[in-house]
């Protein structure tokens, strides 16, 4: 028997729509772009032929549109691992759960779920103002740690050799990994790099960024930058990329994170115009999502 979900578990509003993101089921497209930045959807959603919904709730922006035929969602999830525990978990339920019954649909739907955002270089070859396609996540926060997660063996090779190599585990961190959709990775080859993505818990300490407070990892960045296994490296960080794929892979949707590279923490450079940075990746991907 489907048992019913509970109204403290799914929080569904008067109106019908879920808590956070304040969208109904039929608000949202099965194409889905995620960004950090709330100001940043509308930057996206000026290229749609036709804006037919929006929503703005907190940090949570939503604009459903359409190019040509294709019918698109931009959703701004706000920085963080933790925000998009909020995002993939409610647009998960937006399409899987029936909101009249509380129940867990029998047949479920698989989004395709695609971060455009920012990131910092770990490469010296990977200049400011290029593009990342993230082949693996691999996380630093501890959001997966709640999730009964499984791995591919390929992963734990990987994870395994991450680990021996940057000795993080037992220091307060405990790194999970979790792949791409290769099916959406293979669309985005000419004029993007492809590496591992770390995902951080912060920006400045996580990051390796010394101000004013001292580090614990003080040789963070120096062991990223240094880790090989076989083909793999370490192509950039951020705060977002692990925490999508762990919860799209467990949840049976497609996830694929791209990033601008707005600093290069090797070269210790910033790009002169971050916002042209977004913009070109912007134009970049968006005619590719447009025929996925």
């Amino acid at each position: 028997m489907n048992q019913t979900i509970g109204a403290s578990e799914l929080i569904i509003t008067d109106k019908g729509s879920i808590y956070h993101l304040d969208l109904r089921p039929e608000e949202i497209a099965d194409t889905i772009i995620t960004v950090g930045d709330p100001n940043r959807v509308k930057e996206l959603s000026k290229y749609f032929d036709s804006i037919e919904f929006t929503a703005n709730h907190r940090e949570f922006v939503t604009h459903t549109g359409y190019i040509g035929k294709k019918r698109i969602s931009v959703v701004a999830t706000g920085i963080g691992p933790d925000n998009i525990d909020i995002v993939l978990n409610e647009l998960d339920a937006l399409v899987n759960i029936d909101f009249a019954s509380r129940t867990i649909k029998s047949e479920k739907k698989s989004l395709k779920i695609i971060r455009l955002g920012t990131s910092g270089a770990l490469q010296d070859f990977i200049p400011v103002d290029s593009l990342v396609v993230s082949s693996y996540g691999i996380g630093l926060d501890n959001l997966m740690h709640y999730y009964a997660t499984t791995n591919t063996p390929a992963e734990k090779n990987l994870l395994e050799a991450f680990n021996q190599h940057t000795q993080l585990v037992g220091k307060v961190i405990q790194p999970y990994i979790t792949s791409s959709a290769a099916s959406l990775s293979a669309q985005f080859t000419d004029g993007f790099h492809h590496g591992i993505t770390v995902t951080c818990p912060g920006f400045y300490g996580p990051q390796g960024r010394v101000l004013r407070a001292p580090l614990a990892q003080d040789q963070l960045i120096n062991k990223l930058t240094t880790f090989k296994h076989q083909e793999h490296f370490v192509s950039n960080f951020e705060m977002e990329t692990s925490a999508i794929y762990g919860l799209a892979n467990l949840l049976g949707h497609q996830a694929l994170s791209i990033s601008a590279i707005v600093a290069n923490r090797i070269q210790q450079s910033f790009s002169s115009d971050g916002n042209a940075a977004v913009e070109h990746m912007i134009k970049t991907c968006l005619p590719i999502i447009a025929n996925l």
